[in-house]
Formats: C-alpha cells, sequence, structure tokens
C-alpha cells in the first residue's frame, strides 16, 4: 500500500449514513428490478445459438498457418444467418491455440435446408480465408437447445437455493432472507442488463450470472459478518447505527476488491474479443449491483425484520454513538 500513493486517498475509517437513503433506493430498486422482470418477457432475451439451436463446425488450416477470425466471422454473418459465433480452438490432438483451428457457430433459419446451409457457409468460408479442413460438422435442434435452456435456469435456481440455506445455517433467518433478496435482486438486474443491451444469453452468459452469485454472496456475507460481531458487542446501540457502523467498516475491503476485479472485467471486455465481451459485461454490472444491493437490500431487511441480540461481555452493552465507535 506504501507503494501506490493512491491508496492513501481512501479514507481509512467512514461514518457514512447509509440506512438514512434505504428507503429511497429501495424504491429504486424495487422498479429496476419490476422493469427487468417484464424486460425479459418483452422484448425477451437475445438467445444465442445455446439456447435457440443451429449448427457447428470446425474449421482449420495446416500447422503453422493462421485462420483470420475477423474474417472468418464476417464472411458468415453477411449470409444473414442470424447469431454467428467464432472462437479460436487449440488444434486437435495438441493443448496447442496456435490460430490455425477454429469453432464456427450459425443458426439455420426456419425452411432452409440444413445441408444447403452447411455448404453454403462452407463455400463462404472458402472464399473469405482461403482453403480450410471441415470437420465436426453438427447441428443442434431446437428440442435440445431447449433442454440446454431449462438445464441452464435450474443450475441458477439451485445455486440461489443452496446459497440460501448456508446463510440460513450460519447465521439467523432473517440474514438468509436479506441475502437471498440481495442475491435474487442482482441476478434480476442483471438480466435486466442483458435484454437492455442486448446481448446474447448463452453458455458463457450462465457461467457469469453463476460467478456474479458468488461475488454478491462473498460480499453479503463479509457484511453481516461484521453486522453479528458488532449487535454482539454493542448490545444497546440502535440497530440502524449497527447496520451503518458495519457497513463503514468493510466499505474499504469492499471498494477496493470491486475496483479491482472490475479493471480486470474492463480489460477483458476491450481486448478478449466479441465473444468475451458480454461475458465480460455481465461481471461487472454484476459486481457493481452486488456491492449495492449488500449495502441497500440486504442489510435494510435486517433493520425492518429485526435481530435478537446474541451475548457478549456485560462491558460491551454500553451504548455507543456511531462516530465515536472503534474499529474491533
Amino acid at each position: 500500500m506504501r507503494g501506490w500513493p493512491l491508496i492513501k486517498l481512501l479514507p481509512v475509517k467512514t461514518n457514512l449514513q447509509f440506512v438514512r437513503f434505504s428507503k429511497a433506493f429501495g424504491a429504486l430498486s424495487a422498479v429496476l428490478v419490476i422493469a427487468s422482470i417484464v424486460g425479459c418477457f418483452y422484448p425477451g432475451l437475445n438467445m444465442g445459438i445455446d439456447f435457440r439451436g443451429g449448427a457447428s463446425m470446425e474449421v482449420s488450416k495446416p500447422a503453422g498457418q493462421v485462420v483470420a477470425l475477423d474474417d472468418l466471422r464476417g464472411a458468415v454473418r453477411d449470409l444473414g444467418l442470424g447469431d454467428v459465433g467464432v472462437q479460436g480452438i487449440a488444434r486437435r490432438g495438441t493443448d496447442v491455440n496456435d490460430g490455425s483451428t477454429a469453432i464456427v457457430r450459425f443458426q439455420i433459419p426456419a425452411g432452409r435446408n440444413q445441408t444447403e446451409v452447411v455448404n453454403q457457409v462452407e463455400a463462404a468460408i472458402t472464399a473469405a480465408v482461403g482453403e480450410v479442413a471441415y470437420s465436426d460438422v453438427a447441428v443442434v435442434g431446437s428440442k435440445v437447445s431447449g433442454e440446454l435452456f431449462t438445464s441452464g435456469m435450474l443450475a441458477l435456481g439451485l445455486a440461489v437455493v443452496l446459497m440460501f440455506a448456508y446463510i440460513w445455517f450460519r447465521f439467523e433467518p432473517q440474514f438468509g432472507l436479506g441475502a437471498i433478496a440481495g442475491l435474487m435482486h442482482d441476478v434480476i438486474l442483471v438480466f435486466g442488463l442483458i435484454v437492455l443491451m442486448r446481448l446474447e444469453f448463452s453458455l458463457n452468459m450462465v457461467a457469469a450470472i453463476l460467478t456474479v452469485i458468488g461475488y454478491s454472496m462473498n460480499d453479503t456475507v463479509v457484511v453481516f459478518d461484521r453486522l453479528r460481531e458488532n449487535l454482539r458487542k454493542y448490545k444497546q446501540m440502535p440497530l440502524r447505527e449497527v447496520i451503518d457502523l458495519s457497513i463503514n467498516e468493510t466499505l474499504s475491503r469492499t471498494v477496493i476488491t470491486g475496483v479491482t476485479a472490475i479493471m480486470v472485467l474492463a480489460a477483458l471486455a476491450v481486448f478478449g474479443g466479441e465473444a468475451l465481451f458480454g461475458f465480460s459485461i455481465a461481471l461487472m454490472a454484476g459486481i457493481i449491483i452486488g456491492t449495492y444491493s449488500s449495502v441497500y437490500v440486504a442489510a435494510p431487511i435486517i433493520l425492518l425484520w429485526g435481530v435478537r441480540r446474541g451475548g457478549g461481555a456485560a462491558d460491551d452493552a454500553t451504548p455507543v454513538k456511531l462516530g465515536m465507535a472503534s474499529r474491533p
């Protein structure tokens, strides 16, 4: 920290009154959640090939020659086949990605002959990047893609349930309620962002949302852990002051962790190419939303529900003003 002077700009201790604005931000969150839910039905998610169905093929050149991914993507996209996915992979039989092999995924329009479309794509690719070898041509039907979508949603639902069970057993029921409310808030708002930006919803996006769930829960647990400690230490301090104190004591850690992750993801969004752009954007938004929900969704529910004060030493039960409380 001494080697980076900018760290000194962050206050060592803050006394911000977060609970004071919880009603206003709670109303804002409710509006955004409702808008996101509506958006998921109309206009709906922009389903990718994984969930809509389509075809995929492996395109390769001899070792040492490079397949131009941009030219490959442009050639298939010009055919008007909907969403197109192009990704470089390791050469068959090796673990090295030398740029000579790629996977191309595209949609097959309704009513079109599959063989005809695949032949048209192969001709367009050959014209754009030269002679290449085609292999592993596969067509994914709408039934299979529908099963993938169902499995993805079940994975998200199971993750939320397991996180709720973890919080329930580690803390008290009201903490579990606050955590699950924050978690659902984060997931729904990330879905809303995906709809708003018309990002392709694919298996990569499901992985991004699962990562957001983990990050959001981790941030909430940090706040709740400090809140539980302070509830035992300051048993006569008003609950709203204990909540503010706990959030302030974990604020610097939350900000530094979140900003560091966002910096990495921003670089990934800029330099990672089209395949990782949506994934990076969803994760960045999820980190910001998850940090916000820990402060203005999960914690205020504890205030509404109330908590049972735990045990503690008698000399810790003295009323303490927020501004005078010391860091434990």
